[in-house]
C-alpha cells in the first residue's frame, strides 16, 4: 500500500553534514506524522525526530540544535538536515510514517528501507 524510499546515508567527518530525505508513495488516505528514528549496533531503534500532520516537532535531547526535521506536504517527503555530526550520530537511520491508508484500515506505521549514516575520522 505505502512505499518509503530513503536517501542521503553516507559517511562523514566530525562536525559535517548529511542530508536525508525520505519519499512516501502510494494510496495514502492521511499522513498522521512522519519521522526519523536511528539504531546503532546493540542498541534499541530510537527516535531522532518527528512532525506530524500540524507542524508539531519532537527532538531527541542527544540532536537538539544539530539537527532539523521538515516536510513538504505536497510530496509526502520528510527531511532531517544533519549539522555538527559526532561519531555517536552513527547509525542506521529509518523513516517511519504513521498514517491511515483507507478509511476502511486503521493507522498505520511504515518503515523505510534504513540507509547507514557514519561518522568517523
Amino acid at each position: 500500500q505505502v512505499q518509503l524510499v530513503e536517501f542521503g546515508g553516507g559517511l562523514a567527518q566530525p562536525g559535517g553534514s548529511l542530508r536525508l530525505s525520505c519519499a512516501a508513495s502510494g494510496s495514502i488516505f492521511s499522513i498522521y506524522t512522519m519521522g526519523w528514528y536511528r539504531q546503532a549496533p546493540g542498541n534499541e531503534r530510537d527516535l531522532v525526530a518527528s512532525i506530524t500532520s500540524g507542524g508539531w516537532i519532537n527532538y531527541a535531547d542527544s540532536v537538539k540544535g544539530r539537527f532539523t526535521i521538515s516536510r513538504d506536504n505536497a510530496e509526502n517527503t520528510v527531511y532531517l538536515q544533519m549539522n555538527n555530526l559526532k561519531p555517536e550520530d552513527t547509525a542506521v537511520y529509518y523513516c517511519n510514517l504513521v498514517v491511515r491508508v483507507t478509511t476502511e484500515r486503521p493507522i498505520e506505521h511504515y518503515w523505510g528501507q534504513g540507509t547507514q549514516v557514519t561518522v568517523s575520522s
